[in-house]
């Protein structure tokens, strides 16, 4: 093969491999917006909402995830501002009592376990380790799925900020971490 047949195909090739690297993800992932236009920070700073308000701990100690209509219901019954967003929440789900169908960006594989109390109350986790400045975000994400499994791309990471992949999970319980002390069981995670 001669130089310029070289220099072509390395040209080809790169051209390929940077597609496939920029439109790849494009193509295995579905995008869609939540059914809510919410800000976690009008939340926060306005009415000096913690997560823990919204997103709380059932009597059995399972994590409630999503809060329920009932729980915006609350304060929502009534516009408290004066955006369009919250009024369109109120005629299309508080007023007629119809839950919004969050897209949740944590789908998990079946076979794992995942326990947000034995990590936030037992391990003392702050919700920004994994969530990130989610709580000061002014909109949602989109949510954005991956065609072939069905689980959320948000598990793995984005930002800095771990996502829930086994090597995430083994990254922060690995014995660095616990300097040996620890041995983690694959049934601490997996059903």
């Amino acid at each position: 093969m001669n130089t310029r047949g070289l220099i072509l195909f390395a040209a080809g090739l790169a051209a390929a491999l940077g597609a496939g690297w920029a439109g790849f993800p494009r193509v295995i992932h579905t995008s869609r917006t939540q059914p809510v236009d919410f800000s976690h920070k009008v939340h926060a700073d306005k009415a000096g909402a913690k997560c823990e308000d919204c997103h709380a701990f059932r009597e059995d100690g399972t994590y409630a995830g999503i809060p329920t209509l009932d729980k915006c219901a609350g304060c929502h019954a009534a516009a408290m501002g004066t955006t369009a967003a919250e009024k369109d929440f109120i005629e299309k789900y508080v007023t007629p009592q119809r839950e919004p169908q969050w897209l949740s960006y944590a789908r998990q594989p079946e076979n794992v376990f995942f326990s947000h109390v034995t990590h936030v109350k037992r391990g003392q986790v702050k919700c920004e380790s994994c969530h990130g400045g989610m709580g000061s975000s002014d909109q949602l994400p989109p949510y954005q799925e991956d065609r072939i499994s069905g689980y959320s791309r948000d598990i793995w990471g984005t930002a800095g900020r771990p996502g829930m992949t086994m090597y995430d999970c083994i990254a922060c319980h690995g014995r660095e971490r616990h300097k040996g002390n620890r041995e983690d069981s694959c049934l601490d995670c997996h059903k």
